[in-house]
């Protein structure tokens, strides 16, 4: 966050301190308050529905990009829960978490993705974050380089199939 340059507790400026190996942003004051800068939790849904993978594209995605449906996780919310929340935010589908994925880093947004594979039922109705969505047969599926593509990569893994060419861009 290059922006986040106060102390929200005193008001103070923050500046670069040494703490632990690492350069952090800390109070210029000394009231105790560091910025440390921790990823943010975000939930990722495989979502198979009727047998087949439903892949999602945000607003403002690229035409051809589709990805896993995700979200932030809120506060007090259990992943599972979280990630049920956001299927039904955007794609209006109930759905049930068949198992965990994984857990993946996603450096360049700052993220811990942690993904589930969902199973859903019912009609789909595209929630007001998407541009639209797309319902593939499983072995088209292909993972991409990068955010939420590697937990498709591990459940095609986990169902025996091979994962050797990216085909799908986002997270």
């Amino acid at each position: 966050m290059d922006d986040f340059r106060f102390c929200p507790r005193c008001a103070q400026p923050l500046a670069a301190r040494e703490m632990d190996g690492s350069v952090r942003q800390a109070c210029s004051a000394g009231c105790g308050f560091v910025f440390y800068d921790n990823p943010l939790p975000v939930v990722a849904a495989l979502v198979e529905r009727e047998g087949k993978v439903v892949l999602i594209r945000n607003r403002g995605w690229p035409e051809k990009w589709f990805g896993l449906v995700s979200g932030f996780l809120e506060r007090g919310e259990a992943p599972e829960a979280g990630v049920l929340r956001e299927l039904k935010e955007e794609l209006g589908l109930e759905g049930k978490v068949e198992r965990l994925i994984g857990a993946y880093g996603f450096a360049q947004r700052n993220e811990l993705i942690v993904a589930y594979h969902v199973r859903a039922e019912g009609p789909i109705r595209v929630g007001v974050e998407l541009e639209g969505y797309k319902e593939i047969e499983p072995s088209q599926l292909r993972p991409w380089p990068f955010g939420t593509g590697q937990a498709v990569s591990d459940w095609l893994e986990a169902r025996g199939a091979t994962t050797a060419s990216p085909g799908h861009r986002r997270s």
